[in-house]
């Protein structure tokens, strides 16, 4: 396949576009298996590692004296300095490198994570506090620098089949997020707090040689548009809002499920993580699913992200239950309705990179790395600000009325933006039957007078 950016289904690119489409070989070719191979090693050991401090850390933060509602803003500060970062690296990918973006990201990823190993030795109060917000600041930035290039060589790599890969990749995802809690959980109750750190954050190092070696290095001139332009195309607007959601919803659970659970079900740290893996298992088997649909049926995306959010918002109503539905609250409830969530997040994620890509086009941004990168860091922007609202609403919202309102609160936002997101495509619908029809007419009426004047 030829690496040259052109647009998804979906995109503009007319005659060109699908030309590319037929003559894409059915077989994969060798620069694009290493672009696969090196994206799902990072995918697979970077979520590993950033996914075992959700069984044991809120615990062994309590004991240095740190509140749920700091807990909260622990976790909420990767992802607004992850926001912060993503705007910059989408923007300076092609000034940068997208090779040695991503090289220089897992390197120090890796390095920050063994890090964080060490932390339980920093003398407890304010300055615990102070380093643990350090470590996860540095490990936001280098992991927005990794998941910006990979995302945008990806669909340099893969320019018509975008969803299919990216959905593909979030197998190994998910993968990572069920290992890291389970395994995290594990290794912390068998050898101590540094050895989960140290034993995920050697993985991550190991994985540099492997891509220093296979990863492309794609190059691309600086293009003219901006985060600015792109962010106020109004349907991509929706979109952004939409990402933030579902990613609020993930990120809501970081700091006070493992909290939950301890409480209510009296469950030891290794098992704790096995709650974990409802979620991000069925998120992980329903992505690729969705994202061969999204590129097969594009039409069909909008309603992915719609439903997508409608279902997300029952679920979390659910989660604890919201005490106005009268439910007692049941650990096999619990995991059923977060197999659910992550069935339903995998419907609404993968969809939105190719619709962002597409309206991209349609609105005259250039094929190639520039724009690839602006709607990289664009995703991963939203992704950030949803990840930094949703640990900290949860941390606080626990804190002061408990888990079962604090999840039904959440729902109700998954419920606000795929309300929206309907609106928005259905008005989009009726504005275009509209405009189609006077074009009918006109040319009904061009037609008539050329008969007449023939006639005559």
């Amino acid at each position: 396949m030829d690496a040259s950016g052109s647009p998804p289904p979906g995109g503009t690119g007319g005659d060109d576009h699908t030309r590319t489409a037929r003559e894409t070989p059915r077989r994969l070719s060798r620069e694009q298996l290493f672009v696969l191979i090196s994206a799902a090693s990072m995918n697979l050991s970077s979520m590993m590692a950033y996914s075992i401090l959700g069984p044991f850390f809120p615990k062994e933060a309590e004991k240095k004296g740190v509140s749920d509602t700091t807990i909260g803003m622990i976790f909420g500060c990767y992802a607004l300095f992850d926001l912060l970062s993503s705007l910059v690296f989408g923007k300076y990918l092609v000034y940068i490198g997208a090779k040695f973006m991503f090289i220089a990201g897992i390197f120090v990823s890796g390095g920050v994570t063994i890090l964080f190993g060490v932390l339980d030795q920093v003398p407890d109060g304010p300055i615990f506090i102070t380093m643990c917000f350090l470590v996860r600041i540095v490990d936001a930035i280098s992991f927005s620098a990794a998941i910006t290039a990979s995302d945008s060589i990806l669909a340099k790599a893969f320019p018509n089949n975008v969803a299919t890969v990216l959905g593909s990749l979030e197998v190994f995802s998910g993968l990572g997020l069920v290992l890291g809690p389970p395994l995290g959980g594990f290794l912390y109750q068998s050898f101590g707090y540094k050895v989960p750190f140290i034993f995920l954050g050697s993985i991550v190092l190991l994985m540099i040689p492997l891509n220093i070696c296979i990863l492309p290095n794609y190059e691309s001139d600086p293009g003219e548009h901006s985060f600015w332009k792109l962010v106020t195309v109004p349907k991509v607007g929706f979109i952004s809002f939409v990402i933030i959601s579902f990613s609020s919803c993930f990120g809501f659970l970081d700091p006070i499920l493992s909290l939950f659970v301890l409480q209510k079900f009296d469950l030891p740290a290794g098992y704790v993580g096995l709650v974990f893996l409802g979620l991000a298992l069925s998120y992980a088997i329903s992505s690729p699913l969705f994202g061969l649909l999204s590129d097969k049926m594009p039409h069909r995306r909008k309603w992915f992200l719609v439903f997508g959010n409608l279902i997300t918002a029952g679920c979390y109503m659910l989660l604890g239950p919201a005490p106005v539905l009268h439910i007692e609250s049941q650990l096999w409830l619990l995991v059923l309705i977060l197999v659910i969530n992550g069935i339903s997040a995998g419907m609404s994620v993968i969809p939105t990179f190719p619709e962002i890509l597409s309206c991209a086009y349609e609105n005259g941004f250039e094929e190639g790395l520039s724009t690839l990168g602006l709607v990289s860091g664009l995703f991963g922007a939203m992704w950030s600000v949803g990840a930094f609202i949703g640990p900290m609403l949860g941390g606080f919202l626990y804190e002061k009325i408990g888990f079962e309102w604090a999840a039904a609160i959440q729902g109700v936002w998954a419920l606000i933006s795929g309300l929206a997101m309907g609106l928005f495509y259905l008005l989009e619908h009726s504005r275009r039957r509209r405009s189609s029809k006077p074009q009918n007419i006109i040319c009904t009426e061009e037609e008539q007078t050329a008969l007449l004047s023939d006639e005559i």
